[in-house]
């Protein structure tokens, strides 16, 4: 790959890129410090990712960076972080879309990831695959499993509104 075509990538797919991770950590500095690391990734392999691969590395690698960081953080979170302060139980309707997106943060990182891409980005079935490096009967097995649990958590869309 040339530093044109890498140029090219940053501006054609850091965006998505950049929604993608946002999504599944919920931290703007977090995601934006996995973006710089995967494209860091990226740089140092220049010569070796192929501009047409480039896309599929790029998810591929910011997914791996991310799952690591989350998987880090959840081994040095102690049951202080965890307290539950009153305010916090009472549970107000501000919108569905809010209502959804905290559903989501209840999901494992693998599921989450999974829903996200399916969901929100419009992959298909065979591109979360090869993005993720799970088989394609897992991915849909994660978005059956993830897709179930939002329903059981949701509810019915009537007791939403």
């Amino acid at each position: 790959m040339t530093i044109a075509e890498y140029n090219k990538s940053v501006d054609d797919f850091s965006d998505g890129l950049y929604r993608f991770v946002l999504k599944n950590t919920g931290n703007e500095d977090k995601a934006k410090d996995i973006i710089q690391d995967t494209y860091e990734k990226l740089w140092m392999r220049i010569s070796f990712v192929n501009y047409e691969k480039v896309k599929s590395y790029l998810y591929t690698t910011a997914y791996h960076t991310m799952i690591d960081i989350l998987r880090k953080e959840k081994r040095f979170s102690s049951l202080d972080d965890h307290n539950i302060d009153a305010s916090e139980c009472q549970i107000q309707y501000t919108g569905i879309q809010e209502v959804l997106n905290k559903a989501i943060t209840h999901l494992p990182a693998d599921q989450k990831s999974v829903i996200l891409l399916r969901d929100y980005e419009g992959y298909s079935y065979e591109e979360i695959a090869e993005l993720t490096g799970l088989s394609e009967s897992q991915v849909k097995v994660y978005i059956f499993r993830g897709r179930m649990f939002l329903k059981n958590y949701l509810g019915s869309i009537e007791a939403l509104i």
